[in-house]
């Protein structure tokens, strides 16, 4: 920086504004204290004085004046010049070290010569700056040092600026790359995101939810009974415990019964299930069941969803040790989402399966409205002003455990005129999450 700040106090005393650009706060920060101590008046543009940052673009042209900025900071700023500074020769634009991308540095540049107006740029660079560092043979500045030369005599070539230009290139082709890279990553999951945000869709515009609920408990009960018995007791015993999952306790076969229906048995309890589908529409209504089957869905593809997304992030995190095996992690990733995709419509179609059956409407009263002075407490005909609205609850199952929604009716318990919870307030019910979380999800 000794070199900078001699530049700068010539330029200076010559009257002609100059701009330094440097690659970060710190080292600003640090050139601004050197030219304090020589005396030489100055301002600093580097984003922590935003009150004052468009008083110091507007005197950065004015004769005299010496402002540094960071190489982003002082982009896109147009900086006019003041009445004479042409004829000095316009604004000085300096640099302190070689950005990793050429572009910036030619964004510095164009600070100056602006619109037919004269100026000039001269950058600045030491072996200790962090593009020399990373390109630089390590034995150049020893070699330099057995020619005699010393920290303070420059040096200026054609030959060192083409090679820092080379490795601004090598620099510029590897991040890239690194974007390139990431980007075909990113197709990966977007393809998984656009089949689920249209399946999603779909619901949300009024889809048949009927067809698609019954569909996939329909195709769980047909990947059970596809794997067949084997015909000994055990295997038998398997089966009928993960029916029990899925069925109504009433249409789960016994024992007995499954060795007797034998290869009838896949028709009999597809032939159950539909029987209770169609029951329990009947219980509770047409449009009942329908806001029940919305709210299964979205909740069941929202919830798994979630889980996928972290699970693809861990093995993005993890997949660049495929290379190691020598196996194109982007292959490996593509093989292993995809197998994690079908495990996601696998739970998507286990979870909505194994919970229909086990969500049933309740009664919940509406808590009353204070009472109006003036007003009677009941209506015209004598009934209480409570009405009953339906609500969506569940029988203790093991297998929905893992939906957000799917919990005990204690939120039945809630009495009447109780007062209304916010959504960050501790939930009723005692677990210790706010409400949101918990009952008011």
């Amino acid at each position: 920086f000794n070199a900078v700040v001699s530049e700068i106090v010539e330029l200076n005393g010559e009257g002609r504004p100059v701009l330094v650009g440097t690659t970060s706060i710190e080292k600003s920060e640090y050139l601004a204290a050197l030219l304090t101590r020589k005396g030489v008046q100055h301002n600093v543009l580097n984003a922590k004085q935003h009150e004052r940052e468009a008083h110091i673009v507007a005197e950065a042209g004015q004769r005299g004046a010496v402002t540094i900025a960071t190489n982003m900071a002082g982009r896109g700023t147009d900086i006019k010049l003041g009445p004479g500074i042409a004829d000095l020769g316009g604004l000085h634009v300096i640099g302190t070290e070689r950005h990793e991308s050429r572009r910036i540095d030619n964004q510095l540049r164009g600070r100056s010569g602006r619109q037919g107006d004269p100026g000039s740029s001269r950058f600045f660079v030491s072996f200790g700056d962090d593009i020399m560092k990373r390109f630089a043979p390590e034995w150049v500045p020893g070699m330099m040092q057995k020619l005699g030369m010393t920290e303070e005599m420059p040096l200026e070539s054609r030959m060192v600026t083409r090679a820092i230009e080379q490795a601004q290139q090598k620099v510029e082709g590897h991040n890239f790359d690194i974007r390139k890279r990431l980007v075909e990553f990113d197709d990966v999951i977007n393809e998984h995101r656009t089949v689920i945000y249209a399946e999603r869709e779909k619901i949300l515009r009024g889809a048949d939810t009927r067809a698609n609920v019954l569909g996939l408990l329909i195709d769980e009960l047909e990947a059970l009974m596809g794997g067949g018995t084997s015909g000994n007791a055990e295997s038998i015993e398997v089966l009928q415990n993960e029916l029990r999952e899925i069925l109504h306790p009433d249409d789960l076969p016994s024992l007995e019964e499954m060795e007797e229906l034998g290869e009838e048995l896949s028709d009999e309890v597809l032939d159950r299930a539909e029987d209770r589908y169609e029951q329990m529409e009947e219980l509770i209504g047409a449009d009942n069941m329908r806001r029940v089957e919305h709210w299964l869905l979205l909740e069941t593809i929202d919830y798994h969803w979630r889980e996928h997304l972290t699970a693809v992030e861990d093995l993005r995190q993890s997949i660049g040790l495929q290379a190691y095996a020598q196996v194109d992690p982007l292959v490996a990733f593509k093989r292993e989402g995809y197998d994690m995709f079908q495990q996601l419509q696998g739970n998507i179609r286990r979870q909505v399966a194994r919970t229909i059956f086990k969500v049933r409407m309740v009664e919940q009263p509406v808590p009353a409205a204070a009472p109006v002075p003036g007003d009677s407490a009941s209506s015209p005909n004598g009934e209480s002003g409570a009405k009953a609205a339906p609500v969506l609850a569940r029988t203790s199952a093991p297998a929905a455990a893992s939906l957000r929604t799917n919990r005990e009716e204690s939120s039945s318990a809630r009495t009447a005129g109780a007062p209304k919870l916010g959504r960050n307030d501790p939930c009723f019910c005692g677990s210790g999450k706010k409400y949101k979380r918990c009952h008011g999800a």
